[in-house]
């Protein structure tokens, strides 16, 4: 089937169809980096790298143009280097580094591009200059903020009219304003902030001028997708559009937002234990911490077990059920680890699934029906059924990003040598036992093996194990 994604503009899903598919483009909201992400910040990544993997498949490799940008100026980072006296690229080098090595535990793909604010000042300006020649943004007092009743079309995104977005939204008050909807391009940086030239004064971008500026210079307008979180709709992506529509003069034209782009994604919010993420409540959890516990392909699993556009409440039974879900595909693997993998396809239940609005819940219920061919074919001695199924178990999760890891290893966890060599002894103990009759015995090994928490699957072609 082709594949279909909702689009948040037209509020529904739409076939995807890309503007030329020998060049697919697609932008993604990336990190501030001024600290470590938290676990709602790395649902974004994980989603749009299952898209861009699908993407990949259907178009090809080199056809595909993902850019993540890199948000390395902002008042957060400005205020934590002045705290520490340091530069800002310190703070922003750091934190994109953790960013990035937490990523990949999530095997989540580096993009193609990855614009910094900081490399695409020129490219801000100028554009800024553009909306400014087109009669929708204007200087006052060192500012140059753009005119929202200049945009006929502003608030389409979203789906809210002017007076309700000001009531729910906290709206800066100033002077120098026209209208106190009206929001920030350019401005003045304070005293010992950095600081870029621009014709209206020295000062540094507005927050939504970025990601405007750095797909036109990277990408080329318009795009094919645009994703990031729902909380991002009002009033980042809908500045953006304006922004970018207006700089090229379609302010009025009636498909002025299809200027920019044509599809518009946005994940749902994560909460965690029914409870919003608050430093205030507490429990704000980071990435980098969780990962160095639990491993990734579990918070991988768990972040795509909902629907993307779905609420996702993050807690301790997800990631209990999400570990037990990797269990028993890699139980499976190795169980079938004699068996060499056919070179196959994912199945067609799979692709039905994952095509329609990356389903991956459904997609993943394809996964556990192969784990169960795996395992009959294994008991019935027919290996080139195993083969099939396991090809496209292996496919399929490549598709979604898990079944990464070495089954035995994975099953096995961080054991050490000398635990491994008792248990494999232990084990080879135990089949003499029961080849002997000697159940006492075997029971006796038995609950060795219960002490050392090690869990023992039976099969035809002998006994594997894993830590409980």
């Amino acid at each position: 089937m082709p594949l279909t994604l909702h689009d948040t503009l037209h509020r529904e899903k739409r076939v995807f169809t890309p503007r030329d598919p020998d060049r697919v483009t697609l932008y993604v909201c990336g990190p501030t980096v001024y600290d470590h992400a938290h676990i709602g910040n790395a649902r974004p990544p994980v989603v749009f790298d299952v898209l861009v993997r699908l993407l990949r498949r259907e178009y090809g490799a080199d056809k595909v143009i993902y850019a993540r940008n890199v948000t390395d100026v902002d008042d957060k980072i400005n205020q934590r280097a002045a705290a520490l006296g340091v530069p800002i690229a310190e703070i922003t080098s750091k934190y994109e580094a953790h960013y990035l090595q937490d990523m990949a535990r999530l095997n989540v793909a580096p993009p193609d591009l990855a614009p910094h604010v900081t490399d695409h000042m020129d490219a801000i300006v100028r554009q800024i200059a553009a909306i400014v020649d087109a009669g929708c943004a204007y200087a006052a007092e060192g500012h140059v903020l753009f005119d929202v009743s200049s945009y006929p079309a502003y608030g389409r995104l979203s789906g809210r009219n002017l007076d309700d977005m000001i009531a729910g939204a906290r709206v800066e008050v100033a002077p120098y304003k026209k209208n106190a909807h009206d929001f920030v391009l350019w401005k003045p940086s304070k005293e010992g902030e950095p600081s870029w030239p621009s014709p209206w004064g020295d000062g540094r971008p507005g927050w939504h001028i970025e990601c405007s500026a750095m797909i036109e210079e990277n990408l080329g307008l318009p795009i094919d997708i645009h994703g990031g979180g729902i909380d991002l709709v009002f009033p980042h992506h809908e500045n953006e559009i304006a922004q970018g529509v207006c700089a090229h003069g379609h302010a009025h034209g009636a498909d002025a937002h299809g200027q920019y782009a044509k599809y518009w994604m946005h994940n749902g919010f994560l909460t965690v234990d029914a409870e919003k993420m608050s430093k205030s409540i507490g429990n704000v959890l980071l990435l980098h911490d969780l990962v160095q516990s639990i491993p990734g392909e579990v918070v991988r699993w768990a972040l795509l077990s909902a629907h993307y556009r779905q609420p996702l409440d993050w807690n301790q039974s997800l990631l209990d059920q999400s570990k037990k879900n990797l269990d028993r595909l890699y139980g499976a693997l190795h169980r079938a680890a004699g068996v060499e993998a056919a070179d196959e396809e994912p199945p067609a239940d799979f692709l039905k699934a994952i095509e329609d609005d990356l389903n991956t819940p459904g997609a993943m219920s394809t996964l556990f029906a192969l784990s169960s061919e795996i395992e009959r074919g294994m008991t019935a001695g027919d290996h080139a059924a195993v083969a099939l199924a396991k090809g496209r178990l292996l496919a399929a999760g490549r598709l979604l990003g898990v079944l990464s890891a070495g089954p035995a290893a994975w099953l096995e966890g961080e054991v050490d040598d000398a635990l491994r060599a008792e248990v494999e002894q232990l084990l080879k103990d135990r089949a003499a036992a029961r080849a002997a009759k000697d159940w006492p015995a075997a029971d006796r090994i038995r609950d060795r093996l219960n002490a050392l928490n090690v869990v023992v699957m039976d099969g035809p072609d002998g006994a594997t194990w894993r830590m409980k």
